[in-house]
């Protein structure tokens, strides 16, 4: 039951100088006399759930240096309620019901760095004063009733690097001004009434990750200076406008962006063929537009849905939903002298192409008994297993698959097949059969990697290694044969992820941690996983989850700089990889915490990740969109998913050195579900 500030003996505050109670069901009314004696220096009551004004005594609390009210359900107009604070930092009163508007005042607090006011009643305009803050790191305005245009005389924020003005009724232009802003990292103007054009000035912003300017009244064509913003990884969102215009090729040198929304404006013409250039792409919306001619050949359309080109005038490629490309074809006479002209050629070279072919094929296959025999016998030698005999290992793999026959795969990655395979005496496994020789480094590396380490390492949790095949003619890993598959194929399957409750999804997560926490402490060196995915995650029959797919992961040595070439799957990948190349364990507990938000929302979180950056109420934004196929949580289970996504957020930190370690984390995650199932 939730508890008073009264009730906790709280009522009489007059000379605290600090008071942290955030993140509890504390209830009631704050105390209004809490800085009566004019020494509060920080005043913390986030996430509870307090009623009633602000207390009235903070109005004239000018030691304060930290006010974090945020997350509760205060009420009162910020205009009559605070005054001038020559100390403060830190002020957060985002998700309560505060009203008014936001006083000229706020200019003369020198100090503030973080000025969060979203998601409350807040009304009036934004007052140009707070330009005078010069040391302002963080202004949080989202989810009003802010009216009037952005002051231009915000492009004197030297120091600005999250400017969040989403949802709310701005017009007018974006100002030119705010191009000044050379440290901005997080740009959000999204869902208001801006007009006009989209400046290039935006293009010197060189440190954004992050751009929203989707939902407003932009018209013109998208400037080409937005491919300057070399950094820019996490979403670029411009739907929802009336750009107009071809694309501009230079998007293309956009190679770190992630989520590229382009839907639902006037665009023209095709999509430039630089865009096949933005190796990172995990989604490429052009939806409701009027381009037209082939899609770019990229990454980004690998996993493409047919939705992000519907409603255009006439995209073609070759991809299902979309009419192919054809070349403009040959008519009358023309065509037929060009045909009566080539028939001769076609039937001389088909012809011998066909005798070239048995030839060839004839060869082949005394070339490839002679290859198989040999093989053998060389394969055996190079066959090392554990818990049955190599020689009979070998042979029986090769039969058991039929020669790594396409209708025994289970699966494909970036270095190779995955088969099943039952042996002669029943067992099955699973044999991971790499590329062959066109990309014999990467696959060398990738090999060579997952058995180094799956020959030194031993847990539950961890998929187990039988042996391994190093010979010119195969190279494999034969490993234990995990029933269920993949947990991303469970989730995108609607029958097999109601199977999997609240409960299974618990014990999933805590294995995940249990593994990471092995490789990351109790291996010597440690070991960095590098692409925790939902794809490197099997489940058994029991549901019990393994870590697999080591192909990527690295050997943390002491004596070495331990810098590394970005790998791994992009969407779990740690932010700070985008900027530096040392891979510490700390890549890891960030992925980790994807994978959880997965595991509790059946998806990829990829839009809400973009979201919970900038919310100010994150566990109710999880908690709202929570897997529904599963039946619904108990009252324990549902501690437990609070816990859980308390966790995620630790996990998701933008500084590594703010992360937990995958220790820590694994027994949080134990303590507590012991502690409630107590």
């Amino acid at each position: 039951m939730p508890a008073s500030m009264a009730s906790l003996g709280f009522g009489d505050l007059k000379n605290i100088v600090g008071l942290n109670l955030a993140d509890n069901s504390l209830s009631g009314p704050l105390p209004m006399n809490i800085c009566t004696g004019g020494s509060l220096t920080a005043f913390v009551m986030s996430l509870n759930m307090f009623n009633g004004s602000v207390p009235w005594s903070l109005k004239t609390c000018t030691s304060l240096t930290g006010l974090h009210l945020d997350g509760n359900q205060l009420t009162g107009d910020i205009s009559h309620h605070f005054g001038v604070y020559p100390q403060l930092r830190h002020i957060w009163l985002t998700s309560n019901r505060l009203s008014g508007s936001i006083a000229p005042k706020w200019g003369d607090c020198p100090q503030l760095k973080e000025f969060k006011l979203g998601q409350n009643m807040i009304t009036g305009q934004i007052p140009p004063t707070l330009s005078k803050l010069s040391n302002l790191v963080d202004l949080t305005l989202d989810s009003n009733h802010i009216t009037g245009w952005i002051p231009p005389e915000f492009g004197d924020l030297k120091n600005l690097y999250i400017l969040n003005l989403s949802l709310n009724q701005l017009s007018g232009p974006v100002p030119l001004q705010l191009g000044k802003l050379r440290n901005l990292g997080h740009l959000d103007l999204s869902e208001n009434s801006l007009s006009g054009s989209i400046p290039e000035e935006l293009g010197s912003c060189i440190e954004l990750l992050f751009l929203k300017i989707n939902t407003n009244n932009f018209t013109g064509k998208l400037p080409g200076a937005i491919g300057n913003l070399a950094s820019l990884q996490m979403m670029l969102d411009a739907s929802n406008n009336k750009l107009e215009g071809v694309l501009p090729k230079e998007l293309g040198k956009l190679e770190m962006l992630e989520f590229l929304n382009l839907s639902h404006n006037q665009f023209s013409g095709s999509i430039p063929s630089s865009f096949a250039s933005m190796v990172s792409l995990s989604t490429l919306d052009v939806s409701y537009n009027d381009l037209e001619g082939p899609l770019p050949i990229g990454h980004a359309l690998q996993n493409a849905s047919i939705n992000w080109f519907l409603h255009n005038k006439a995209l073609c490629g070759n991809f299902s939903g979309l009419l192919p490309c054809y070349s403009t074809p040959a008519s009358g006479r023309h065509k037929q002298k060009i045909q009566s002209f080539l028939l001769p050629i076609v039937l001389v070279v088909g012809f011998s192409t066909i005798a070239a072919i048995v030839i060839i094929a004839i060869l082949i296959r005394s070339k490839k008994k002679k290859q198989q025999s040999g093989a053998t016998d060389e394969g055996r030698n190079m066959f090392s297993v554990w818990n049955f005999d190599g020689r009979l290992a070998f042979d029986d793999i090769i039969r058991a698959t039929e020669n790594f026959d396409d209708k025994y795969i289970l699966g494909a990655g970036g270095h190779g097949k995955v088969y099943k395979a039952q042996l002669e005496d029943g067992q099955l496994v699973a044999v991971k059969k790499f590329h062959p020789t066109e990309e014999e480094l990467i696959d060398e590396r990738g090999f060579h990697s997952e058995m180094e380490i799956l020959t030194q390492i031993r847990q539950r949790s961890i998929v187990k290694l039988y042996g391994f095949c190093s010979h010119p003619t195969y190279k494999f890993l034969v490993y234990d044969y995990i029933q269920r598959g993949s947990l991303h194929t469970i989730l995108q399957d609607e029958e097999l992820a109601k199977g999997l409750d609240w409960h299974k999804r618990t014990a999933l997560i805590n294995d995940v941690a249990q593994a990471i926490s092995y490789l990351q402490n109790d291996c010597s060196p440690p070991i960095i996983h590098r692409d925790i995915t939902s794809n490197n995650i099997l489940l058994d029959t029991n549901y019990k989850a393994y870590v697999s797919d080591f192909g990527t992961a690295r050997i943390l040595k002491p004596d070495t700089s331990n810098w590394s070439a970005l790998a791994g799957t992009y969407g779990y990948i740690a932010p700070e990889l985008s900027y530096t190349s040392v891979v510490t364990e700390k890549c890891d507990v960030y992925s980790f915490g994807v994978l959880v938000l997965e595991v509790l929302i059946g998806k990829h979180p990829r839009d809400l990740l973009q979201h919970l950056a900038s919310s100010t109420e994150p566990y109710t934004l999880v908690k709202e969109i929570l897997d529904q196929r599963p039946l619904a949580p108990t009252t324990i289970e549902e501690k437990n998913i609070v816990f859980q996504i308390r966790v995620v957020f630790s996990c998701l930190k933008a500084s590594p050195q703010a992360r937990p370690t995958m220790q820590e984390i694994y027994q949080m995650l134990i303590h507590y579900e012991s502690s409630t199932s107590v």
